[in-house]
């Protein structure tokens, strides 16, 4: 991608150097409430519950770092501590990198909700190592990025890029862009009212129809993760050859079949929470090609 020189986002914040600590001993329960939908073994052995966290708005949406491997959230938490910030080269060139992006989200979204003459209300994303508490409870970076719409956060642990480029060969920094516009797309469904409809609408239905509001909700977000890649192309010409392979190489590869294929030999569609390999790159791409939100109604999908 051709970020480098772009504007920088003032709405992340670095956590990186806080510890947070939680009491209870809470693995997805306490405050926390799995849903139907959420119980779905997506990881490798041992691994990985989808823990759906009840916040103020709804739930903690887009983790997909729980279809990656082990979970721990806890709901409560107890102490911080904070200590010098170290890093490397490497890893202060992927704060710019995260920021750029988010910043370009900004200005994408900005422009669309404009367009519906209505205001785009700006998330903010937080960078942490380890753990990190959150309006939806207090989160183990092995949950991976998620969005929590109680505070209206995109949460990052930047080690995650390294699970995504060496356990699921998704390398490229494309591939890592996808992930943080498929959690800002989640910021959108809570912005347009279509979090709280499928939380609502998850709760009154059998578990196998609330898995498939999860897959719808999910490719909507890669859908708009493809809207904002439109734009980023189009209007600032980010990207660069190859990049699109590396979107939908990483879309491909948290495929809900892809995973337990991974995990069990077989795929069971009616546990799929976030959708198939194909349909994922599917609405990527649709998006992609696009560049209008008004096509990412994956709802209206059979």
């Amino acid at each position: 991608m051709r970020w480098r020189g772009h504007r920088q986002s003032d709405n992340v914040e670095d956590r990186r150097s806080t510890r947070a600590s939680g009491a209870g001993g809470v693995q997805g329960g306490g405050m926390l409430r799995l849903l139907p939908m959420a119980f779905r073994l997506l990881g490798f052995k041992g691994t990985a519950i989808l823990v759906v966290c009840v916040g103020a708005y709804g739930l903690i949406t887009g983790n997909l770092g729980s279809l990656l491997g082990g979970l721990g959230v806890q709901g409560t938490t107890t102490g911080m501590s904070t200590g010098p910030l170290r890093e490397t080269a490497e890893e202060a060139e992927l704060v710019d990198f995260v920021s750029v992006v988010l910043a370009d989200t900004e200005e994408t979204w900005t422009t669309l909700f404009e367009q519906r003459g209505q205001t785009y209300e700006e998330p903010r994303l937080v960078l942490f190592r380890d753990s990190v508490s959150s309006a939806c409870g207090m989160a183990q970076s092995a949950i991976g990025p998620f969005y929590c719409p109680g505070d209206r956060q995109v949460y990052i642990d930047l080690g995650f890029f390294d699970q995504l480029r060496d356990r699921f060969n998704a390398p490229g920094d494309f591939a890592q862009a996808y992930v943080i516009a498929h959690e800002v797309g989640h910021h959108i469904q809570t912005l347009t009212g279509v979090s709280r409809t499928v939380s609502a609408a998850s709760r009154r239905v059998s578990e196998v129809d609330a898995n498939r509001l999860s897959v719808m909700q999910e490719l909507q977000a890669d859908c708009l993760a493809g809207v904002w890649a439109n734009h980023a192309s189009s209007r600032r010409q980010m990207l660069e050859a190859g990049d699109v392979e590396e979107g939908l190489a990483a879309a491909s590869a948290i495929g809900d079949d892809t995973l337990q294929k991974q995990a069990q030999g077989y795929a069971s569609p009616d546990s799929f929470t976030h959708g198939s390999s194909a349909q994922r790159v599917q609405w990527f791409t649709t998006g992609l090609e696009r560049g209008d939100m008004d096509s990412c109604d994956t709802f209206k999908e059979p």
